[in-house]
Protein backbone atom coordinates (compact mmCIF):
# COMPACT_ATOMS: atom_id res chain seq x y z
CA UNK A 1 0.00 0.00 0.00
CA UNK A 2 3.09 2.39 0.96
CA UNK A 3 4.33 1.86 -2.21
CA UNK A 4 1.26 2.65 -3.93
CA UNK A 5 0.45 5.45 -2.65
CA UNK A 6 4.24 6.47 -2.87
CA UNK A 7 3.48 6.06 -6.64
CA UNK A 8 0.14 7.52 -6.49
CA UNK A 9 1.76 10.85 -4.76
CA UNK A 10 4.43 10.87 -7.44
CA UNK A 11 1.83 10.29 -9.79
CA UNK A 12 -0.03 13.67 -8.72
CA UNK A 13 3.30 15.50 -8.66
CA UNK A 14 3.81 15.42 -12.69
CA UNK A 15 0.02 16.23 -13.18
CA UNK A 16 0.95 19.02 -11.15
CA UNK A 17 3.98 19.90 -12.58
CA UNK A 18 2.24 19.52 -16.36
CA UNK A 19 -0.47 21.82 -15.38
CA UNK A 20 2.31 24.04 -14.60
CA UNK A 21 4.00 23.67 -17.71
CA UNK A 22 0.71 23.83 -20.01
CA UNK A 23 -0.06 27.49 -18.13
CA UNK A 24 3.45 28.71 -18.67
CA UNK A 25 3.51 27.49 -22.17
CA UNK A 26 0.14 29.54 -23.04
CA UNK A 27 1.42 32.54 -20.84
CA UNK A 28 4.93 33.01 -22.10
CA UNK A 29 4.14 31.87 -25.99
CA UNK A 30 1.59 34.59 -26.20
CA UNK A 31 4.54 37.19 -25.11
CA UNK A 32 7.19 35.79 -26.94
CA UNK A 33 6.37 35.58 -30.23
CA UNK A 34 8.32 38.33 -31.85
CA UNK A 35 12.08 37.41 -32.72
CA UNK A 36 14.41 40.05 -31.79
CA UNK A 37 16.07 41.97 -33.90
CA UNK A 38 20.16 41.77 -34.14
CA UNK A 39 22.09 44.53 -32.77
CA UNK A 40 24.35 46.18 -34.98
CA UNK A 41 28.09 46.86 -34.02
CA UNK A 42 29.36 50.34 -33.84
CA UNK A 43 32.61 51.15 -35.25
CA UNK A 44 34.77 52.42 -32.43
CA UNK A 45 36.54 55.58 -32.50
CA UNK A 46 40.16 55.74 -31.70
CA UNK A 47 40.98 57.38 -28.65
CA UNK A 48 44.05 59.11 -27.46
CA UNK A 49 45.89 57.92 -24.31
CA UNK A 50 44.91 58.43 -21.08
CA UNK A 51 47.47 58.98 -17.88
CA UNK A 52 47.52 56.75 -15.68
CA UNK A 53 46.73 57.88 -12.84
CA UNK A 54 43.14 59.05 -14.17
CA UNK A 55 41.48 60.35 -16.73
CA UNK A 56 42.13 62.32 -19.80
CA UNK A 57 40.49 65.15 -20.79
CA UNK A 58 39.27 66.43 -24.19
CA UNK A 59 40.33 69.56 -26.17
CA UNK A 60 36.98 70.52 -24.54
CA UNK A 61 34.89 72.74 -27.60
CA UNK A 62 32.51 73.92 -25.01
CA UNK A 63 34.22 75.83 -22.51
CA UNK A 64 31.95 76.79 -19.39
CA UNK A 65 30.16 80.40 -20.08
CA UNK A 66 31.74 80.42 -24.13
CA UNK A 67 28.14 79.49 -25.50
CA UNK A 68 30.06 76.82 -27.17
CA UNK A 69 28.37 73.84 -25.43
CA UNK A 70 25.14 71.72 -26.47
CA UNK A 71 24.91 70.10 -23.67
CA UNK A 72 25.89 69.88 -20.00
CA UNK A 73 26.10 66.45 -17.95
CA UNK A 74 26.15 66.68 -14.61
CA UNK A 75 28.20 63.37 -13.26
CA UNK A 76 30.50 60.84 -15.20
CA UNK A 77 29.40 57.58 -13.34
CA UNK A 78 28.42 54.89 -16.02
CA UNK A 79 25.41 56.40 -17.47
CA UNK A 80 27.17 60.04 -17.56
CA UNK A 81 30.46 58.61 -18.84
CA UNK A 82 28.30 56.40 -21.71
CA UNK A 83 25.70 59.24 -21.97
CA UNK A 84 28.58 62.07 -23.04
CA UNK A 85 30.62 59.27 -25.26
CA UNK A 86 27.50 58.64 -27.09
CA UNK A 87 26.17 62.58 -27.46
CA UNK A 88 30.08 63.73 -28.51
CA UNK A 89 30.01 60.86 -31.10
CA UNK A 90 26.82 62.10 -32.50
CA UNK A 91 28.95 65.86 -33.15
CA UNK A 92 27.50 67.30 -29.76
CA UNK A 93 29.64 69.80 -27.91
CA UNK A 94 29.56 68.34 -24.36
CA UNK A 95 30.75 69.53 -21.22
CA UNK A 96 30.91 67.01 -18.64
CA UNK A 97 30.90 68.48 -14.71
CA UNK A 98 32.05 65.22 -12.20
CA UNK A 99 32.76 65.74 -8.86
CA UNK A 100 35.68 63.57 -8.47
CA UNK A 101 37.56 62.15 -11.04
CA UNK A 102 40.16 59.85 -9.47
CA UNK A 103 38.80 56.19 -10.01
CA UNK A 104 35.59 55.27 -7.49
CA UNK A 105 35.60 52.78 -5.30
CA UNK A 106 32.39 50.80 -4.60
CA UNK A 107 30.48 47.84 -3.82
CA UNK A 108 28.18 47.81 -6.37
CA UNK A 109 27.90 48.52 -10.06
CA UNK A 110 29.89 45.49 -10.32
CA UNK A 111 27.75 43.36 -12.97
CA UNK A 112 26.63 44.26 -15.83
CA UNK A 113 24.49 41.61 -17.35
CA UNK A 114 23.27 40.43 -20.95
CA UNK A 115 21.41 42.61 -22.30
CA UNK A 116 23.03 45.58 -20.89
CA UNK A 117 26.31 44.09 -22.47
CA UNK A 118 24.26 44.44 -25.88
CA UNK A 119 23.35 48.09 -24.73
CA UNK A 120 27.22 48.64 -24.31
CA UNK A 121 27.94 46.94 -27.80
CA UNK A 122 25.12 49.60 -29.54
CA UNK A 123 26.59 52.45 -28.23
CA UNK A 124 29.90 51.35 -29.14
CA UNK A 125 31.35 50.88 -25.94
CA UNK A 126 31.96 47.31 -25.48
CA UNK A 127 35.85 47.74 -25.58
CA UNK A 128 35.46 49.38 -21.97
CA UNK A 129 35.03 46.05 -20.29
CA UNK A 130 38.55 45.17 -22.11
CA UNK A 131 41.75 45.69 -20.16
CA UNK A 132 39.91 45.48 -16.70
CA UNK A 133 39.96 41.82 -15.72
CA UNK A 134 36.34 41.75 -16.16
CA UNK A 135 35.13 38.44 -16.04
CA UNK A 136 32.60 36.82 -18.15
CA UNK A 137 29.26 35.65 -16.49
CA UNK A 138 27.25 32.80 -18.26
CA UNK A 139 24.35 32.43 -15.86
CA UNK A 140 23.49 32.16 -11.85
CA UNK A 141 23.27 29.67 -10.05
CA UNK A 142 20.62 29.18 -7.08
CA UNK A 143 21.29 27.62 -3.92
CA UNK A 144 18.56 26.99 -0.66
CA UNK A 145 18.86 24.44 2.02
CA UNK A 146 21.55 22.25 0.73
CA UNK A 147 20.11 22.04 -2.86
CA UNK A 148 21.52 24.12 -6.03
CA UNK A 149 20.53 24.32 -9.89
CA UNK A 150 22.23 26.09 -12.02
CA UNK A 151 20.57 28.23 -14.88
CA UNK A 152 22.47 29.89 -17.50
CA UNK A 153 21.74 32.71 -19.72
CA UNK A 154 19.89 31.97 -22.84
CA UNK A 155 22.44 33.21 -25.30
CA UNK A 156 22.52 30.62 -28.00
CA UNK A 157 21.06 32.97 -30.95
CA UNK A 158 23.63 35.33 -29.90
CA UNK A 159 27.38 36.00 -30.46
CA UNK A 160 29.80 34.24 -28.80
CA UNK A 161 30.89 37.50 -27.20
CA UNK A 162 27.69 38.48 -25.60
CA UNK A 163 27.53 37.41 -21.94
CA UNK A 164 27.34 38.89 -18.58
CA UNK A 165 30.47 40.81 -17.34
CA UNK A 166 31.59 41.57 -13.92
CA UNK A 167 34.25 43.60 -13.04
CA UNK A 168 35.82 46.43 -10.31
CA UNK A 169 33.23 48.91 -11.13
CA UNK A 170 35.91 51.94 -10.92
CA UNK A 171 37.92 49.94 -13.27
CA UNK A 172 34.60 50.29 -15.61
CA UNK A 173 34.31 53.60 -15.33
CA UNK A 174 37.46 54.96 -15.86
CA UNK A 175 37.36 53.34 -19.18
CA UNK A 176 34.03 54.94 -20.27
CA UNK A 177 35.53 58.36 -19.06
CA UNK A 178 39.21 57.92 -20.85
CA UNK A 179 36.65 56.44 -24.32
CA UNK A 180 34.69 60.06 -23.61
CA UNK A 181 37.46 62.16 -23.28
CA UNK A 182 38.93 60.89 -26.29
CA UNK A 183 36.77 62.94 -28.20
CA UNK A 184 37.76 66.37 -29.46
CA UNK A 185 34.30 67.90 -28.58
CA UNK A 186 33.49 66.29 -25.07
CA UNK A 187 35.64 68.05 -21.73
CA UNK A 188 35.63 66.67 -18.23
CA UNK A 189 36.12 68.99 -16.18
CA UNK A 190 36.62 67.96 -12.14
CA UNK A 191 33.67 70.47 -9.81
CA UNK A 192 30.82 69.83 -7.77
CA UNK A 193 27.44 71.23 -9.32
CA UNK A 194 25.80 73.13 -6.40
CA UNK A 195 22.51 74.35 -8.54
CA UNK A 196 20.94 74.64 -11.56
CA UNK A 197 20.64 78.08 -13.46
CA UNK A 198 16.89 78.79 -14.35
CA UNK A 199 15.42 81.86 -16.16
CA UNK A 200 11.60 82.03 -16.20
CA UNK A 201 11.16 78.54 -15.87
CA UNK A 202 14.04 77.07 -18.08
CA UNK A 203 16.89 75.14 -17.01
CA UNK A 204 20.07 77.24 -18.66
CA UNK A 205 22.91 75.82 -16.75
CA UNK A 206 24.39 74.92 -13.46
CA UNK A 207 26.65 76.73 -11.00
CA UNK A 208 29.55 74.70 -10.11
CA UNK A 209 32.85 75.03 -7.60
CA UNK A 210 35.95 73.89 -9.34
CA UNK A 211 38.34 71.28 -8.01
CA UNK A 212 40.36 74.70 -6.96
CA UNK A 213 36.82 76.05 -5.49
CA UNK A 214 36.65 78.77 -7.62
CA UNK A 215 33.23 79.22 -8.93
CA UNK A 216 31.28 79.02 -12.20
CA UNK A 217 29.09 78.57 -14.07
CA UNK A 218 28.40 77.08 -17.23
CA UNK A 219 25.43 77.45 -19.76
CA UNK A 220 23.82 74.88 -22.43
CA UNK A 221 20.66 74.17 -24.05
CA UNK A 222 20.00 70.75 -22.28
CA UNK A 223 21.26 70.00 -19.09
CA UNK A 224 21.19 66.45 -18.51
CA UNK A 225 21.56 65.25 -14.43
CA UNK A 226 23.29 61.92 -13.74
CA UNK A 227 24.46 62.34 -10.60
CA UNK A 228 24.09 58.97 -8.82
CA UNK A 229 21.90 57.71 -6.01
CA UNK A 230 22.62 60.84 -3.36
CA UNK A 231 21.78 63.04 -6.20
CA UNK A 232 21.47 66.58 -4.28
CA UNK A 233 19.66 68.32 -7.91
CA UNK A 234 16.86 65.43 -8.10
CA UNK A 235 14.23 67.35 -6.25
CA UNK A 236 14.04 70.13 -9.08
CA UNK A 237 13.44 67.81 -11.50
CA UNK A 238 11.33 64.76 -10.35
CA UNK A 239 8.99 64.40 -7.10
CA UNK A 240 11.72 61.41 -5.66
CA UNK A 241 9.94 58.55 -3.40
CA UNK A 242 13.22 56.40 -1.98
CA UNK A 243 12.42 53.62 -0.53
CA UNK A 244 15.67 51.95 0.93
CA UNK A 245 14.36 48.42 1.94
CA UNK A 246 17.85 46.78 2.90
CA UNK A 247 21.89 46.95 3.02
CA UNK A 248 24.40 45.66 1.23
CA UNK A 249 27.20 44.70 3.66
CA UNK A 250 30.57 43.81 1.05
CA UNK A 251 33.45 41.49 1.11
CA UNK A 252 35.98 40.50 -1.08
CA UNK A 253 36.74 37.15 -0.95
CA UNK A 254 40.51 36.18 -2.55
CA UNK A 255 41.96 33.21 -4.38
CA UNK A 256 38.50 31.78 -3.69
CA UNK A 257 36.87 29.41 -6.45
CA UNK A 258 33.34 29.59 -6.52
CA UNK A 259 31.28 26.00 -6.56
CA UNK A 260 30.06 26.96 -10.29
CA UNK A 261 32.69 29.24 -12.41
CA UNK A 262 31.46 31.90 -14.23
CA UNK A 263 28.45 32.00 -12.79
CA UNK A 264 26.45 34.38 -10.17
CA UNK A 265 25.97 32.70 -6.71
CA UNK A 266 22.60 33.46 -4.77
CA UNK A 267 22.48 31.68 -1.48
CA UNK A 268 18.25 32.20 -0.35
CA UNK A 269 19.47 32.48 3.04
CA UNK A 270 17.54 33.48 6.17
CA UNK A 271 17.04 36.41 6.96
CA UNK A 272 17.61 37.74 3.17
CA UNK A 273 19.87 36.56 -0.41
CA UNK A 274 23.64 36.31 -0.46
CA UNK A 275 25.30 37.05 -3.57
CA UNK A 276 28.75 35.33 -4.93
CA UNK A 277 29.86 36.60 -8.49
CA UNK A 278 33.94 37.08 -9.83
CA UNK A 279 35.08 40.47 -10.03
CA UNK A 280 38.64 39.80 -11.30
CA UNK A 281 40.50 36.73 -11.64
CA UNK A 282 41.38 36.42 -8.13
CA UNK A 283 38.58 38.22 -6.37
CA UNK A 284 34.98 37.14 -5.46
CA UNK A 285 32.53 40.09 -4.33
CA UNK A 286 30.51 38.94 -1.41
CA UNK A 287 27.28 40.71 -1.31
CA UNK A 288 24.91 40.20 2.67
CA UNK A 289 21.96 41.89 2.74
CA UNK A 290 20.75 43.01 5.52
CA UNK A 291 17.00 43.67 6.26
CA UNK A 292 16.33 47.47 7.36
CA UNK A 293 18.24 50.63 7.49
CA UNK A 294 20.34 50.13 10.20
CA UNK A 295 23.08 47.09 10.06
CA UNK A 296 25.81 45.72 12.83
CA UNK A 297 28.53 47.54 14.06
CA UNK A 298 31.25 46.93 12.24
CA UNK A 299 33.69 49.40 14.79
CA UNK A 300 32.61 47.10 17.93
CA UNK A 301 33.06 44.15 16.39
CA UNK A 302 29.35 42.90 16.02
CA UNK A 303 29.21 43.10 12.60
CA UNK A 304 32.18 40.50 12.16
CA UNK A 305 30.17 38.47 15.13
CA UNK A 306 27.08 38.57 13.09
CA UNK A 307 28.98 37.74 9.24
CA UNK A 308 30.06 34.31 11.55
CA UNK A 309 27.40 33.14 13.31
CA UNK A 310 24.39 33.91 11.27
CA UNK A 311 25.54 34.31 8.11
CA UNK A 312 28.24 31.96 7.35
CA UNK A 313 26.48 28.69 8.43
CA UNK A 314 24.48 29.20 5.39
CA UNK A 315 26.88 29.97 2.55
CA UNK A 316 28.61 26.65 0.72
CA UNK A 317 31.13 24.79 2.57
CA UNK A 318 33.67 25.73 -0.95
CA UNK A 319 33.76 29.09 0.26
CA UNK A 320 33.59 28.93 4.22
CA UNK A 321 37.17 29.13 4.93
CA UNK A 322 38.07 31.94 2.27
CA UNK A 323 34.32 33.81 3.39
CA UNK A 324 35.83 33.75 7.51
CA UNK A 325 39.18 34.97 6.02
CA UNK A 326 37.74 37.83 4.65
CA UNK A 327 35.47 38.87 7.29
CA UNK A 328 38.93 38.35 9.70
CA UNK A 329 40.95 40.64 7.12
CA UNK A 330 38.68 42.99 8.23
CA UNK A 331 37.51 44.96 4.75
CA UNK A 332 34.11 45.51 5.69
CA UNK A 333 31.92 48.00 3.97
CA UNK A 334 28.30 48.79 3.88
CA UNK A 335 25.60 50.51 1.41
CA UNK A 336 22.01 51.49 1.37
CA UNK A 337 19.92 49.68 -1.38
CA UNK A 338 17.61 52.15 -2.45
CA UNK A 339 15.10 52.01 -4.57
CA UNK A 340 12.68 54.85 -6.46
CA UNK A 341 9.98 54.73 -9.26
CA UNK A 342 10.45 57.21 -12.11
CA UNK A 343 8.44 60.30 -11.50
CA UNK A 344 9.67 63.27 -13.85
CA UNK A 345 8.71 66.47 -13.77
CA UNK A 346 9.31 67.97 -17.57
CA UNK A 347 11.60 70.67 -17.10
CA UNK A 348 12.55 72.92 -20.38
CA UNK A 349 16.26 73.14 -20.48
CA UNK A 350 17.04 69.54 -18.27
CA UNK A 351 16.64 66.06 -18.12
CA UNK A 352 17.13 63.34 -15.42
CA UNK A 353 19.32 59.52 -16.12
CA UNK A 354 20.62 57.07 -14.01
CA UNK A 355 20.01 56.57 -10.42
CA UNK A 356 19.45 60.21 -9.89
CA UNK A 357 16.20 59.51 -12.28
CA UNK A 358 15.34 55.59 -11.24
CA UNK A 359 16.53 52.93 -8.77
CA UNK A 360 16.08 49.15 -7.98
CA UNK A 361 16.90 47.41 -5.52
CA UNK A 362 20.21 45.47 -7.00
CA UNK A 363 19.99 42.17 -6.20
CA UNK A 364 19.32 41.34 -10.15
CA UNK A 365 22.31 43.61 -11.03
CA UNK A 366 19.71 45.78 -13.23
CA UNK A 367 21.40 49.04 -13.09
CA UNK A 368 23.81 49.49 -15.64
CA UNK A 369 21.43 47.88 -18.22
CA UNK A 370 18.62 50.47 -17.54
CA UNK A 371 21.29 53.14 -17.66
CA UNK A 372 22.31 51.89 -20.85
CA UNK A 373 19.22 51.23 -22.52
CA UNK A 374 18.07 55.08 -21.76
CA UNK A 375 21.28 56.40 -23.10
CA UNK A 376 19.80 54.43 -26.45
CA UNK A 377 16.47 55.82 -26.24
CA UNK A 378 17.54 59.56 -26.14
CA UNK A 379 20.22 59.40 -28.62
CA UNK A 380 17.53 57.97 -30.50
CA UNK A 381 15.30 60.41 -30.04
CA UNK A 382 18.06 63.69 -29.99
CA UNK A 383 19.67 62.11 -33.62
CA UNK A 384 17.46 64.27 -36.01
CA UNK A 385 17.81 67.94 -33.93
CA UNK A 386 19.86 69.85 -35.75
CA UNK A 387 19.61 72.10 -32.52
CA UNK A 388 18.49 72.30 -29.09
CA UNK A 389 17.91 75.69 -28.48
CA UNK A 390 13.69 75.69 -28.14
CA UNK A 391 13.75 75.09 -25.10
CA UNK A 392 9.68 74.63 -24.54
CA UNK A 393 9.35 72.07 -28.33
CA UNK A 394 12.59 69.98 -27.00
CA UNK A 395 10.91 69.42 -23.42
CA UNK A 396 7.62 68.60 -25.28
CA UNK A 397 9.41 66.19 -27.28
CA UNK A 398 11.52 64.54 -24.82
CA UNK A 399 8.60 63.64 -22.79
CA UNK A 400 8.39 60.80 -25.18
CA UNK A 401 11.60 59.38 -23.34
CA UNK A 402 10.15 58.87 -20.78
CA UNK A 403 7.20 56.63 -21.84
CA UNK A 404 9.76 55.32 -24.25
CA UNK A 405 11.89 53.79 -21.83
CA UNK A 406 8.86 52.25 -19.52
CA UNK A 407 8.71 48.52 -20.80
CA UNK A 408 12.25 47.64 -20.43
CA UNK A 409 13.13 49.94 -17.62
CA UNK A 410 9.84 49.53 -15.72
CA UNK A 411 9.99 45.34 -16.13
CA UNK A 412 13.25 45.37 -15.19
CA UNK A 413 12.67 47.17 -11.60
CA UNK A 414 9.69 45.32 -11.34
CA UNK A 415 11.54 41.88 -11.62
CA UNK A 416 14.00 43.31 -8.85
CA UNK A 417 11.55 44.54 -6.42
CA UNK A 418 9.64 41.18 -6.55
CA UNK A 419 12.78 39.11 -6.87
CA UNK A 420 14.09 40.75 -3.32
CA UNK A 421 10.52 40.39 -1.69
CA UNK A 422 10.54 36.50 -2.99
CA UNK A 423 13.37 35.52 -2.37
CA UNK A 424 13.62 37.02 1.53
CA UNK A 425 12.54 35.18 3.75
CA UNK A 426 9.06 35.05 6.06
CA UNK A 427 7.26 34.18 9.57
CA UNK A 428 4.80 34.39 7.09
CA UNK A 429 4.33 29.94 5.70
CA UNK A 430 2.29 31.61 2.84
CA UNK A 431 5.42 33.93 1.53
CA UNK A 432 7.73 30.55 2.61
CA UNK A 433 5.99 28.44 0.82
CA UNK A 434 6.32 30.94 -2.32
CA UNK A 435 10.03 31.19 -2.23
CA UNK A 436 9.82 27.52 -2.22
CA UNK A 437 7.86 27.44 -5.49
CA UNK A 438 10.34 29.96 -7.14
CA UNK A 439 13.48 27.71 -6.25
CA UNK A 440 11.44 24.47 -7.57
CA UNK A 441 10.28 26.43 -10.46
CA UNK A 442 13.64 27.66 -11.64
CA UNK A 443 14.46 24.24 -10.85
CA UNK A 444 12.42 22.42 -13.41
CA UNK A 445 14.71 23.96 -16.08
CA UNK A 446 13.78 24.45 -19.93
CA UNK A 447 10.47 27.10 -20.24
CA UNK A 448 10.73 27.68 -16.46
CA UNK A 449 13.95 28.97 -15.79
CA UNK A 450 14.71 30.61 -19.71
CA UNK A 451 11.95 32.66 -19.52
CA UNK A 452 12.48 33.96 -15.95
CA UNK A 453 16.61 34.31 -16.37
CA UNK A 454 15.86 36.13 -20.50
CA UNK A 455 13.66 38.27 -17.90
CA UNK A 456 16.83 39.10 -15.40
CA UNK A 457 19.49 39.21 -17.75
CA UNK A 458 17.68 41.67 -19.63
CA UNK A 459 17.86 39.72 -23.26
CA UNK A 460 14.14 39.85 -22.86
CA UNK A 461 12.86 42.57 -20.84
CA UNK A 462 8.90 42.47 -21.98
CA UNK A 463 6.45 42.99 -19.17
CA UNK A 464 3.92 40.48 -19.98
CA UNK A 465 6.60 37.80 -20.08
CA UNK A 466 7.59 38.68 -15.96
CA UNK A 467 4.05 38.81 -15.10
CA UNK A 468 3.15 35.62 -16.90
CA UNK A 469 5.90 34.16 -15.23
CA UNK A 470 5.60 35.59 -11.73
CA UNK A 471 2.11 34.27 -11.79
CA UNK A 472 3.01 30.69 -12.95
CA UNK A 473 5.53 30.43 -9.82
CA UNK A 474 2.38 31.46 -7.78
CA UNK A 475 -0.26 28.63 -9.48
CA UNK A 476 2.77 26.26 -9.47
CA UNK A 477 3.17 26.65 -5.39
CA UNK A 478 -0.99 26.26 -4.95
CA UNK A 479 -0.60 23.47 -6.90
CA UNK A 480 2.14 22.26 -4.88
CA UNK A 481 0.02 22.58 -1.42
CA UNK A 482 -2.87 20.74 -2.96
CA UNK A 483 -0.75 17.10 -3.36
CA UNK A 484 -0.98 14.52 -2.52
CA UNK A 485 -4.50 15.76 -0.85
CA UNK A 486 -5.61 18.64 -0.29
CA UNK A 487 -6.89 20.02 2.92
CA UNK A 488 -8.65 23.09 4.40
CA UNK A 489 -5.16 24.31 6.30
CA UNK A 490 -3.35 23.82 2.38
CA UNK A 491 -6.06 25.29 0.71
CA UNK A 492 -5.73 28.34 2.77
CA UNK A 493 -2.23 28.81 3.19
CA UNK A 494 -2.78 28.53 -1.22
CA UNK A 495 -5.16 31.39 -0.84
CA UNK A 496 -2.79 33.37 0.66
CA UNK A 497 0.03 32.49 -1.48
CA UNK A 498 -1.80 34.02 -4.49
CA UNK A 499 -2.82 37.39 -2.17
CA UNK A 500 0.79 37.67 -1.44
CA UNK A 501 1.61 36.98 -4.96
CA UNK A 502 -0.38 39.98 -6.08
CA UNK A 503 0.54 42.28 -3.03
CA UNK A 504 4.09 41.81 -4.20
CA UNK A 505 4.44 42.59 -7.55
CA UNK A 506 1.13 45.08 -8.12
CA UNK A 507 2.17 47.89 -6.11
CA UNK A 508 5.42 47.81 -8.05
CA UNK A 509 3.66 47.87 -11.00
CA UNK A 510 1.85 50.40 -10.35
CA UNK A 511 4.06 53.00 -8.78
CA UNK A 512 6.00 52.20 -11.73
CA UNK A 513 2.91 53.06 -14.54
CA UNK A 514 0.50 50.58 -15.74
CA UNK A 515 -0.59 52.45 -19.04
CA UNK A 516 3.15 53.55 -19.43
CA UNK A 517 4.70 49.88 -18.92
CA UNK A 518 1.95 47.62 -20.50
CA UNK A 519 0.44 50.14 -23.25
CA UNK A 520 2.99 52.75 -23.71
CA UNK A 521 1.19 53.42 -27.25
CA UNK A 522 -1.50 54.39 -25.67
CA UNK A 523 0.16 57.64 -24.01
CA UNK A 524 0.12 60.82 -26.53
CA UNK A 525 3.70 61.53 -25.73
CA UNK A 526 4.64 58.05 -27.19
CA UNK A 527 4.23 60.03 -30.61
CA UNK A 528 5.74 62.71 -29.99
CA UNK A 529 7.51 64.34 -33.38
CA UNK A 530 10.57 66.19 -33.62
CA UNK A 531 10.71 69.76 -33.44
CA UNK A 532 11.05 71.30 -37.17
CA UNK A 533 14.46 72.14 -37.72
CA UNK A 534 14.92 75.88 -37.63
Amino acid sequence: MAAVAAGAGVGLQLIGAAAATLLAAVLVAAVLGRRRRPVARVPLVEGKPAPEDGCAVGDGAGAAGDGGTDVIIVGAGVAGSALAYTLGKDGRRVHVIERDLTEPDRIVGELLQPGGYLKLIELGLEDCVEEIDAQRVLGYALFKDGRNTKLAYPLEKFHSDVAGRSFHNGRFIQRMRQKAASLPNVQLEQGTVTSLLEENGIVKGVQYKTKSGEELKAFAPLTIVCDGCFSNLRRALCSPKVDVPSCFVGLVLENCQLPHPNHGHVILANPSPILFYPISGTEVRCLVDVPGQKVPSIASGEMANYLKTVVAPQIPPEIYDSFIAAIDKGSIRTMPNRSMPAAPHPTPGALLMGDAFNMRHPLTGGGMTVALSDIVVLRNLLKPLRNLHDASSLCKYLESFYTLRKPVASTINTLAGALYKVFSASPDQARNEMRQACFDYLSLGGVFSNGPIALLSGLNPRPLSLVAHFFAVAIYGVGRLMLPLPSPKRMWIGARLISGACGIILPIIKAEGVRQMFFPATVPAYYRAAPAAE
